[in-house]
């Protein structure tokens, strides 16, 4: 049979133990708390993260696509400006040759005029009768009004071909003009991408590091997890200890619980002793506990 003061210190060091324990699970459920807190942050970002990375992914496919559609135009928009510039030679060649044909001739002289003075002589040679020096000399202004005629006429066509060449460049320059606008805006629309594609990448490492942190908080939010698991299952055990030798020698625990009711009840009763003091108004719990109290 356990004598008063073994039997009272058991009863202390239940009472100390399952103090310790809630003490402890409260510890636990504290950190558990916090580490699943950090998990569910990490998961959160580790899920804004692949979004980030999917944002880069599809900015880069644009880019690389708006990229080769450049080179393309660009390639295009050469082409057309090559053509422009033989086209502009065929024409300076042209001129040149028009301008040395036009030179050697009144520039006042028109086929048309050379045209009828060649008609008005060759009407003159059938219709009237003339000397045979003066049909030479007939003849040998003919053989020249004909002569300048052939050459004024070649001047002619050689405008005519100019005029053509020009039109050709104006099409050539507005088509060229088009595809450089659309360089224009395919480059502003690539750069638009990559500086987006630049700017997630930044915030993909800012948010790495957030994920690693909150990947730190929770492996050290585990660890203490463990630690503090093992401590409450030491003092599950030391528990158990007690309320075995308790056990084993007759000793009833609620003998404990009563005396812990009647502490705190105890400690009620002077709360509502105080209100009293006050003349605060008591509620029916008020009432009740100084019954129990008495």
């Amino acid at each position: 049979m356990l004598k008063e003061a073994e039997k009272r210190k058991l009863l202390d060091d239940l009472r100390r133990v399952k103090e310790e324990v809630n003490r402890v699970k409260a510890q636990l459920n504290k950190v558990n708390s916090d580490k699943e807190s950090w998990f569910r942050k990490k998961t959160a970002i580790s899920t804004e993260i692949k979004d980030k990375i999917s944002g880069v992914q599809g900015s880069k496919k644009n880019r690389n696509n708006l990229t080769s559609e450049v080179k393309d135009s660009k390639k295009k928009r050469d082409a057309l400006n090559k053509k422009i510039a033989e086209e502009l030679k065929a024409i300076n060649e042209l001129k040149t040759k028009s301008q040395g044909q036009t030179n050697k001739h009144d520039s006042r002289e028109r086929p048309g005029d050379i045209q009828r003075q060649i008609d008005a002589l060759e009407l003159k040679m059938e219709t009237e009768p003339v000397s045979f020096d003066k049909e030479q000399k007939i003849m040998k202004e003919l053989k020249r009004l004909k002569k300048l005629y052939n050459e004024i006429k070649d001047v002619n066509k050689e405008w005519d071909i100019i005029k053509e060449k020009l039109k050709e460049i104006r099409i050539l320059k507005k088509d060229a003009n088009k595809i450089h606008k659309d360089i224009k805006h395919q480059a502003d629309s690539s750069q638009e991408f990559h500086e987006q594609m630049i700017e997630n990448s930044k915030e993909i490492d800012l948010l790495k590091n957030k994920e690693k942190e909150a990947h730190d908080k929770f492996m050290e939010g585990k660890d203490a997890y463990q630690e503090i698991n093992e401590v409450l299952k030491k003092k599950f055990e030391e528990l158990n200890q007690i309320k075995e030798n308790l056990k084993k020698h007759d000793v009833e625990i609620h003998e404990l619980e009563e005396e812990k009711k009647q502490k705190t009840l105890k400690e009620k009763a002077k709360d509502v002793e105080l209100k009293i003091k006050k003349k605060q108004k008591l509620t029916t719990e008020d009432l009740l506990i100084m019954q129990g109290s008495k």
